[in-house]
Protein backbone atom coordinates (compact mmCIF):
# COMPACT_ATOMS: atom_id res chain seq x y z
CA UNK A 1 0.00 0.00 0.00
CA UNK A 2 1.11 3.47 -0.51
CA UNK A 3 2.26 6.04 2.01
CA UNK A 4 -0.55 6.83 4.44
CA UNK A 5 -1.22 10.22 4.68
CA UNK A 6 -3.67 12.19 7.33
CA UNK A 7 -4.99 15.39 6.52
CA UNK A 8 -7.20 18.28 8.56
CA UNK A 9 -10.82 17.38 7.70
CA UNK A 10 -12.64 19.39 5.66
CA UNK A 11 -15.91 20.94 4.34
CA UNK A 12 -15.73 18.28 1.22
CA UNK A 13 -15.52 15.57 3.65
CA UNK A 14 -19.27 15.36 4.43
CA UNK A 15 -19.76 12.44 2.35
CA UNK A 16 -17.13 10.58 4.17
CA UNK A 17 -18.80 11.23 7.25
CA UNK A 18 -22.12 10.62 6.05
CA UNK A 19 -20.45 6.74 5.12
CA UNK A 20 -18.97 6.60 8.62
CA UNK A 21 -21.69 7.77 10.77
CA UNK A 22 -25.36 7.62 9.06
CA UNK A 23 -24.20 3.67 7.89
CA UNK A 24 -25.74 0.88 9.81
CA UNK A 25 -22.92 -1.45 9.57
CA UNK A 26 -20.30 1.14 10.35
CA UNK A 27 -22.51 2.37 13.11
CA UNK A 28 -23.32 -1.21 14.86
CA UNK A 29 -20.82 -1.02 17.46
CA UNK A 30 -22.08 2.33 18.33
CA UNK A 31 -25.44 2.25 18.85
CA UNK A 32 -26.50 2.86 14.76
CA UNK A 33 -26.67 5.07 12.46
CA UNK A 34 -27.28 8.51 13.17
CA UNK A 35 -29.44 10.39 11.03
CA UNK A 36 -28.42 12.44 7.99
CA UNK A 37 -29.75 15.55 9.37
CA UNK A 38 -26.97 17.57 10.86
CA UNK A 39 -23.53 15.77 9.66
CA UNK A 40 -22.96 18.98 7.53
CA UNK A 41 -23.27 21.08 10.67
CA UNK A 42 -20.99 18.17 12.39
CA UNK A 43 -18.29 18.33 9.59
CA UNK A 44 -17.93 22.75 9.96
CA UNK A 45 -18.19 22.11 13.97
CA UNK A 46 -14.95 19.57 13.48
CA UNK A 47 -13.50 21.40 10.32
CA UNK A 48 -13.49 24.75 13.03
CA UNK A 49 -11.98 22.71 15.55
CA UNK A 50 -9.35 21.13 13.52
CA UNK A 51 -8.24 24.57 11.89
CA UNK A 52 -7.87 25.74 15.78
CA UNK A 53 -5.78 22.99 16.61
CA UNK A 54 -8.08 22.34 19.48
CA UNK A 55 -8.34 19.07 18.13
CA UNK A 56 -6.57 16.32 15.71
CA UNK A 57 -9.37 15.73 13.26
CA UNK A 58 -7.61 13.78 10.72
CA UNK A 59 -8.93 11.73 7.17
CA UNK A 60 -7.19 9.20 6.52
CA UNK A 61 -5.73 9.43 2.68
CA UNK A 62 -4.44 5.89 2.01
CA UNK A 63 -2.88 7.33 -1.59
CA UNK A 64 -1.26 10.86 -1.48
CA UNK A 65 -1.63 11.08 -5.59
CA UNK A 66 -5.31 10.47 -4.80
CA UNK A 67 -6.25 12.96 -1.67
CA UNK A 68 -10.33 13.09 -2.19
CA UNK A 69 -10.17 9.53 -1.55
CA UNK A 70 -10.06 8.32 2.14
CA UNK A 71 -10.52 5.64 3.95
CA UNK A 72 -11.57 6.87 7.52
CA UNK A 73 -10.54 9.27 10.40
CA UNK A 74 -8.60 9.22 13.26
CA UNK A 75 -9.17 12.09 16.44
CA UNK A 76 -7.63 12.86 18.89
CA UNK A 77 -9.23 15.49 21.32
CA UNK A 78 -9.78 16.93 24.70
CA UNK A 79 -12.84 15.07 26.82
CA UNK A 80 -14.44 15.79 29.78
CA UNK A 81 -16.21 13.58 31.84
CA UNK A 82 -17.67 14.50 35.22
CA UNK A 83 -15.19 17.80 35.28
CA UNK A 84 -11.85 15.86 34.40
CA UNK A 85 -10.28 16.31 31.35
CA UNK A 86 -8.53 14.03 29.35
CA UNK A 87 -7.35 13.03 25.83
CA UNK A 88 -9.54 10.56 23.93
CA UNK A 89 -8.22 9.21 20.46
CA UNK A 90 -10.91 7.04 18.07
CA UNK A 91 -10.87 5.87 14.54
CA UNK A 92 -13.26 4.66 11.84
CA UNK A 93 -12.10 2.76 8.90
CA UNK A 94 -14.81 2.20 5.92
CA UNK A 95 -15.85 -0.96 4.82
CA UNK A 96 -13.66 -1.41 1.46
CA UNK A 97 -10.63 -0.23 3.76
CA UNK A 98 -10.91 -2.70 6.78
CA UNK A 99 -8.47 -5.73 7.01
CA UNK A 100 -5.48 -3.72 5.90
CA UNK A 101 -3.98 -1.95 8.89
CA UNK A 102 -5.04 1.47 7.56
CA UNK A 103 -6.26 2.12 11.28
CA UNK A 104 -3.70 0.63 13.04
CA UNK A 105 -1.30 2.45 10.74
CA UNK A 106 -3.00 5.93 11.41
CA UNK A 107 -4.12 5.46 15.10
CA UNK A 108 0.16 4.84 15.36
CA UNK A 109 0.93 7.83 13.40
CA UNK A 110 -1.08 10.15 15.31
CA UNK A 111 0.05 8.50 18.61
CA UNK A 112 4.16 9.49 17.22
CA UNK A 113 2.85 12.85 16.45
CA UNK A 114 1.31 13.18 19.73
CA UNK A 115 4.38 11.99 20.80
CA UNK A 116 6.69 14.03 18.83
CA UNK A 117 5.05 17.40 19.89
CA UNK A 118 4.66 16.09 23.77
CA UNK A 119 0.95 16.81 23.47
CA UNK A 120 -1.96 15.40 25.10
CA UNK A 121 -0.17 13.51 27.58
CA UNK A 122 -1.92 9.88 28.49
CA UNK A 123 -4.19 9.03 25.73
CA UNK A 124 -7.30 6.91 26.57
CA UNK A 125 -9.50 4.75 23.83
CA UNK A 126 -13.22 3.25 24.22
CA UNK A 127 -13.57 0.74 21.72
CA UNK A 128 -16.95 -0.98 22.22
CA UNK A 129 -16.56 -4.18 23.80
CA UNK A 130 -17.85 -6.07 21.06
CA UNK A 131 -15.83 -4.15 18.43
CA UNK A 132 -12.78 -7.17 18.01
CA UNK A 133 -10.76 -5.01 15.20
CA UNK A 134 -10.50 -1.89 17.30
CA UNK A 135 -9.66 -3.26 20.49
CA UNK A 136 -7.12 -5.10 18.68
CA UNK A 137 -5.54 -1.95 17.00
CA UNK A 138 -5.84 -1.07 21.34
CA UNK A 139 -3.83 -4.29 21.99
CA UNK A 140 -1.61 -4.60 19.21
CA UNK A 141 -0.09 -0.74 19.76
CA UNK A 142 0.98 -1.35 23.71
CA UNK A 143 -2.61 0.53 24.84
CA UNK A 144 -3.02 -0.74 28.77
CA UNK A 145 -6.58 -2.22 29.71
CA UNK A 146 -8.83 -0.78 32.49
CA UNK A 147 -11.95 -1.96 32.15
CA UNK A 148 -14.95 -2.47 30.75
CA UNK A 149 -17.39 0.30 31.06
CA UNK A 150 -20.54 2.58 29.89
CA UNK A 151 -19.98 5.19 28.26
CA UNK A 152 -21.72 7.64 25.86
CA UNK A 153 -21.40 8.19 22.18
CA UNK A 154 -23.76 10.66 20.04
CA UNK A 155 -26.82 10.46 23.31
CA UNK A 156 -26.10 6.49 23.51
CA UNK A 157 -24.91 4.40 25.75
CA UNK A 158 -22.88 1.84 24.83
CA UNK A 159 -20.75 -0.94 26.49
CA UNK A 160 -16.88 -0.22 25.69
CA UNK A 161 -12.95 -1.14 26.60
CA UNK A 162 -11.19 1.39 28.48
CA UNK A 163 -7.39 1.60 27.32
CA UNK A 164 -4.85 3.99 27.47
CA UNK A 165 -1.83 4.53 26.25
CA UNK A 166 1.51 7.62 27.28
CA UNK A 167 2.40 8.63 23.58
CA UNK A 168 6.10 9.80 25.64
CA UNK A 169 6.94 6.56 27.02
CA UNK A 170 5.13 3.33 26.04
CA UNK A 171 6.56 1.67 23.13
CA UNK A 172 4.23 1.91 19.70
CA UNK A 173 5.16 -1.07 17.88
CA UNK A 174 5.89 -0.68 14.17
Amino acid sequence: MAALHLRDVEFGDVDAYVRMRCDPVMMAELGGPLPREGIEEKVRRDTREAAADAAWIKMIVPDPSRPDVVAGMVTLWPHDVDGTVFSEIGWMVLPEFQGRGVGKRAVRMLLQRARDENRWGIVHAFPATTNAPSNGICRTLGFTFIEEKDIVFAGRVVQANHWFIDPSTDIIPA
